[in-house]
């Protein structure tokens, strides 16, 4: 066991492997008093209990990366550079590159939790922001790619699945799960459709790559050429989560079955496209 992450499944892989990025929860006790508000609070970052909609694929074999860090410590679903210099103490600007997610207080070191305010009393310095990144943050991403190459050799392909979970959207006919394939350029076509039409058999909305397009895990990990495709899943917490989105479900049985379902459809899938098309 790794104390970044625990990985499921990986000695005799399939071509379909599930990542789990935002789903840890091993909080440090000394992270309570440099909070800027009560830990119950601050975990409203996480992607509450989504790790357990992978425990029925984890049960069927799927190779499955969960990380075991709170997003609240690093955000693997982030570059290492994608960070505000303002948020950490001595931080090199000439070191950093943030994108419009990290300035929103969303970058490696997660600042500011939306609609509630600052996350932390004071900021990170770089020595712990190197240490989290040399023993967290790298050895996820060298794991979940160890996975994907060892899939794509042995099946001539792989397909990575990017599990999520996502505050209920808002407005008329709004989805209950958000596929992302970067804007069609991380995935296949014809995986997307199936992934889409496997959740619309089950009743739920789907829209694709609005509001969620896909993120580091994606951008770093997709290589469609190499025909190793990716597709992030956001799933709405109501369908799985208690009415105060807080504590497990009666929904988590299904979605897990679904998630499962569709691991087990995408791993008899064979990818035709190489190439492809990029939306408009």
């Amino acid at each position: 066991m790794h104390p970044a992450y625990d990985l499921y499944g990986a000695k005799n892989p399939g071509p379909v492997c599930i990542a789990v990025p935002h789903g840890g929860r091993d909080y440090p006790a000394e992270i309570a008093p440099v909070l800027a508000m009560p830990l119950a609070r601050a975990r409203g970052i996480e992607d509450r209990y989504v790790d357990l909609l992978a425990d029925e694929a984890i049960a069927r074999g799927h190779c499955t990366l969960v990380a075991r860090t709170p997003r609240l410590l690093i955000d693997l679903n982030r570059a290492e550079t994608d960070i505000d210099p303002a948020t950490v103490e001595g931080c090199m600007v000439h070191g950093a590159r943030p994108t419009y997610r990290a300035r929103g207080g969303l970058g490696l070191i997660p600042d500011r939790l939306p609609g509630a305010g600052p996350l932390w009393r004071r900021r990170v310095d770089m020595a712990t922001l190197a240490d989290r990144i040399a023993k967290i943050h790298r050895p996820y991403h060298a794991a979940l790619a160890k996975c994907l190459g060892s899939a794509q050799r042995a099946h001539g392909h792989a397909i990575m699945i990017d599990l999520h979970s996502m505050p209920p959207l808002t407005g008329r006919n709004a989805a209950d799960v958000v596929i992302g394939d970067l804007n069609g350029i991380a995935a296949g076509p014809e995986i997307v459709d199936a992934a889409q039409a496997l959740f619309e058999r089950n009743g739920l909305r789907v829209a694709r790559n609005i509001p969620y397009a896909g993120g580091y895990v994606l951008e770093r990990h997709a290589r469609p050429l190499a025909q190793v495709h990716a597709i992030q899943v956001e799933i709405d917490r109501r369908l799985y989560l208690d009415s105060r989105l807080d504590t497990p479900g009666p929904g988590v049985a299904r979605l897990a079955g679904i998630i499962a379902d569709l691991a087990d459809m995408l791993a008899a899938l064979r990818p035709e496209s190489t190439l492809p098309i990029a939306a408009e």
